[in-house]
């Protein structure tokens, strides 16, 4: 049986405590997770969705997103009800646009604080009506957008400053 030196031991010891030390800072994806305010900032956010579809009847869709882009912070909603699968852009019956303040901006990411991103999977669940939330960031190299709220409470929060930034619009 070979002997590790002491020195070869030292280097292993040394690497794995870097290593530990990476994935306790958030230097290394643990799981293909990131906490949004903490390894996510909010400079770092351009692009968020949120949409709710239903298959069963009758049929409904709802998204928000949210994005920075040029300088500015935008809310938009549309909403697509039919008598008929699948919803197209022809079925949208209310939609509108809203720049937000920096304050609302502001807001909108006190409500993902706390949330995590992780890497998208495609989803096999039949029917399921969602919501489907995907966060883009400088940062999630194409692949961790996948969003989930740090609870229910957050999300019903969400919705609710959705709803009354909707009421805003044009």
């Amino acid at each position: 049986m070979r002997k590790i030196s002491a020195k070869r031991c030292f280097l292993i010891s040394a690497a794995v405590l870097l290593i530990a030390a990476l994935i306790i800072a958030g230097g290394i994806m643990l799981f293909g997770k990131k906490t949004v305010g903490k390894q996510v900032k909010i400079g770092k956010v351009y692009d968020f969705y949120y949409t709710v579809s239903t298959s069963t009847f009758p049929p409904h869709f709802q998204r928000y997103r949210f994005t920075a882009e040029d300088g500015k912070y935008l809310f938009r909603h549309e909403t697509r009800d039919g008598d008929h699968i699948p919803l197209t852009e022809e079925d949208t019956t209310v939609s509108g646009t809203l720049e937000l303040t920096e304050e609302q901006w502001n807001e909108f990411f006190r409500l993902l604080e706390g949330g995590t991103v992780k890497n998208r999977t495609e989803s096999l669940d039949s029917g399921y009506k969602g919501p489907f939330l995907y966060l883009y960031w400088t940062g999630d190299r194409g692949k961790c957008q996948q969003f989930e709220f740090e609870s229910y409470g957050k999300r019903i929060e969400f919705e609710e400053f959705c709803l009354a930034l909707r009421e805003q619009t044009d």
